[in-house]
């Protein structure tokens, strides 16, 4: 029926013929809706933090791997995002140890990064990012559609969150334009929405927890460098396969392209 909300002004409320669900991993809606939560493992959790990125330094996404450590830095122009994976759980135990300790860890990581790793002054800095895998049973329930992460939270592997939710949102304007046009909401039409997303989901969750087990659970469980699976290390070395994992995280699965049509504004916005 749509939503009530505070402002500075008082209670307000929202009606609507559907509320969409686009809160996030820790959806308030969705946990209005009394949808079911299926729990998937998720081995790890990330320190988010910043380091200064200079010129004349890689413009790639970088990975960092030594044994039972992993890195990832991404390019943001003027610093690297860092994420530093840890244990799940392990967070208090790191902290516990001193950030002296968690700089030297992140130098020896990153050896080119270790004369400024001193701008880490305090752990408020160093963001924790509790990973969660799992998917909801169902997304919908009459008047309500979840999408994106409040439908399915993904691993940060491969950072196909975002290309995933924007693909909900692309089927779900797709398939609800017409019965929201003509104010006929159903749960069928729900349901289709549903239909055709839970299995390019599924898939990259897939995906996901098999990079998680195979490269970083390997890393992050070895006392000495690392010895990958042979499917792994066939496929680092071929250019063909090499270039399934970049397509699935750049693409998904069965890409969905936009059918619904430009939204058209009124009359008299368009003469002025």
């Amino acid at each position: 029926r749509g939503v009530r909300y505070r402002t500075p002004a008082g209670e307000q409320t929202a009606r609507a013929r559907l509320t969409v669900g686009a809160d996030g991993r820790s959806s308030r809606t969705r946990e209005r809706a009394g949808l079911r939560v299926i729990e998937t493992a998720a081995p790890i959790d990330v320190f988010w933090f910043r380091l200064s990125h200079r010129p004349d330094e890689p413009a790639a996404l970088v990975a960092r791997v030594a044994p039972g450590r992993f890195g990832v830095l991404i390019n943001r122009g003027d610093y690297w995002q860092v994420g530093y994976l840890i244990p799940k759980g392990g967070a208090d135990e790191i902290r516990a140890a001193g950030l002296d300790a968690f700089r030297q860890s992140v130098a020896a990581l990153t050896p080119d990064l270790a004369d400024r790793v001193d701008e880490l002054r305090d752990w408020d800095q160093v963001k924790l990012l509790t990973v969660q895998s799992n998917r909801l049973a169902r997304w919908w329930t009459p008047g309500y559609l979840a999408i994106g992460d409040a439908a399915h939270a993904m691993s940060p592997v491969g950072g196909v969150g975002i290309n995933v939710a924007i693909q909900d949102a692309v089927v779900a304007a797709n398939v609800l334009w017409r019965p929201l046009r003509d104010g006929r909401i159903t749960t069928a039409d729900l349901a289709t929405v549903q239909r055709r997303r839970e299995l390019p989901v599924r898939i990259v969750q897939a995906f996901q927890a098999f990079l998680q087990r195979q490269v970083i659970g390997v890393v992050m469980g070895a006392k000495t460098a690392p010895a990958f699976p042979w499917p792994i290390r066939l496929m680092a070395r071929t250019p063909l396969l090499r270039d399934i994992p970049a397509r699935l995280v750049g693409f998904g699965v069965g890409r969905p392209r936009i059918e619904s049509p430009a939204l058209t504004a009124p009359a008299e916005v368009r003469s002025s």
